[in-house]
């Protein structure tokens, strides 16, 4: 008996079938970092960086991302996302960028990977907009933080 649910019997890689589960609400929150020199950070405030509206691009790059998710990670079966919300917080303590997202569905299947997808984007978007000024730039942290619904329940890494 095979126990990895994307590799069938022949070890081929499969799409896992969700047809007999019950469709409920998903939802999936992850967050990651971005470090920065503290001038990044500065020109970004000072709405001096080259490439313009840096927070704003990467949050609606994140939204994007998560839709394209199923297109990106070969086995993810594609969603019909219902919300994504990206948000790109300054940290001048980190020194750099927090990045936190949301996906939501109702449907068969979780969300987890929309919203690290979307974290992900999110985060190449800044450093793609920034590296022109700080080429030591880290993305840091990725991770799912917390997915509610579906047979498996609801969990929270806090």
């Amino acid at each position: 008996m095979n126990d990895l649910t994307h590799v069938d019997g022949d070890g081929r890689a499969q799409m896992v079938d969700v047809s007999g589960k019950n469709p409920t609400v998903r939802i999936a929150s992850a967050k990651g970092s971005l470090v920065c020199l503290p001038a990044t950070l500065e020109a970004v405030q000072g709405g001096t960086a080259p490439k313009g509206a840096v927070i704003a691009t990467a949050e609606l790059a994140g939204v994007m991302g998560a839709k394209r998710t199923a297109d990106l990670i070969p086995l993810c079966h594609p969603l019909p996302l219902t919300k994504v919300a990206v948000t790109v917080e300054l940290d001048t303590a980190l020194p750099g960028f927090r990045v936190v997202a949301e996906a939501r569905t109702v449907g068969v299947t979780g969300v987890e990977m929309e919203a690290l997808t979307a974290v992900s984007v999110a985060c190449l978007t800044l450093f793609d907009m920034l590296k022109a000024i700080d080429r030591t730039m880290e993305i840091t942290g990725i991770r799912v933080s917390s997915k509610q619904g579906g047979r498996s329940g609801n969990w929270s890494r806090e």
